[in-house]
């Protein structure tokens, strides 16, 4: 560590304990090149599937909160016009990371990167994660495989690789997208609904798990959001139109209650009245009326 560094560290503790010893934690074994923080947070913010939709919402949100930001997608081009983007309006720092998190070992090799650009993580947002729609027997095999491997292996695999050294630095924030899926069975989006219960079940365990340790975990549980997904559902299967529109949620609305949710330490968050309702009666319903109830309502968009 340069000296001029260590004098700065030395010199914020004698008005705040707290954070120079996560600072310190932090640059402790990182590289030279490590890319300098803009934002007034000096914190960085990993979000994954962050090219589109509610990925892309939350960098907004982060950026807005003064976080500096890892953007992670497959698109690169897209990932550089938006961290350009937020940068400029937020004088934030940004960076870009291509990458497929479907493909076995690539959250290993996404902690590597970060390790070797010298960019410590305090707050993993895990939001990649795909969707589809239709009945189970018609559902290609390799399909289903990828679905789980990358809502609920990737994720997994992420946040064990990120989550130990904010605990041993004692301050950390994971934000899981899960869905208003994982409470209740859903046909036609059979696997979608149990990779997402996988994840509110994660994340309420580690929520109290990582409480000794500083960190906090949230599920943010989204319903029906307008989303190019939801555009592309909603092309390949007309009777989504029945879906009445006030259950179809505003991305930045649902992006907000998510960093807010976060900031917070909340652990779950259902963004919008009615679908906070309908998991809360959910939950106290008996699981046979939980299950007929959904059954009734998910064999008509098949």
């Amino acid at each position: 560590m340069p000296a001029a560094a260590k004098r700065k560290t030395s010199a914020k503790k004698t008005t705040r304990k707290a954070a120079p010893k996560r600072k310190a934690a932090a640059r402790k074994g990182s590289s030279g090149n490590r890319p300098a923080n803009k934002g007034s947070r000096g914190e960085w913010v990993l979000i994954t599937g962050a090219s589109a939709g509610i990925g892309e919402a939350l960098a907004g949100k982060f950026a807005e909160g003064g976080f500096d930001l890892v953007l992670a997608a497959r698109s690169k081009d897209k990932l550089a016009k938006l961290g350009k983007k937020l940068a400029d309006k937020h004088a934030i720092a940004t960076e870009v990371a291509q990458i497929d998190l479907s493909k076995p070992g690539a959250p290993r090799d996404l902690f590597n990167e970060m390790v070797s650009r010298g960019i410590d993580i305090d707050v993993l947002v895990n939001n990649a994660g795909v969707l589809e729609m239709g009945a189970f027997k018609t559902q290609a095999p390799e399909t289903l495989g990828d679905m789980i491997r990358l809502n609920t292996v990737a994720l997994t695999e992420l946040a064990a690789h990120f989550v130990p050294p904010m605990a041993e630095r004692k301050s950390g924030r994971l934000l899981n997208v899960a869905s208003v899926a994982s409470f209740q069975p859903v046909p036609s989006l059979a696997v979608y609904a149990g990779t997402k219960a996988f994840v509110l079940s994660l994340t309420e365990s580690l929520a109290e798990e990582l409480k000794p340790d500083g960190v906090t975990v949230t599920a943010l549980c989204p319903g029906i959001t307008e989303t190019n997904m939801f555009g592309t559902i909603k092309s390949s299967n007309d009777r989504t139109e029945r879906i009445p529109s006030f259950l179809v949620g505003d991305v930045q609305e649902v992006a907000q209650e998510g960093y807010d949710a976060c900031i917070k330490g909340d652990v779950v968050r259902v963004p919008g009245l009615a679908y906070a309702m309908t998991t809360s009666i959910g939950r106290a319903a008996p699981r046979w009326l939980t299950r007929l109830v959904a059954g009734t309502i998910g064999r008509q968009m098949m």
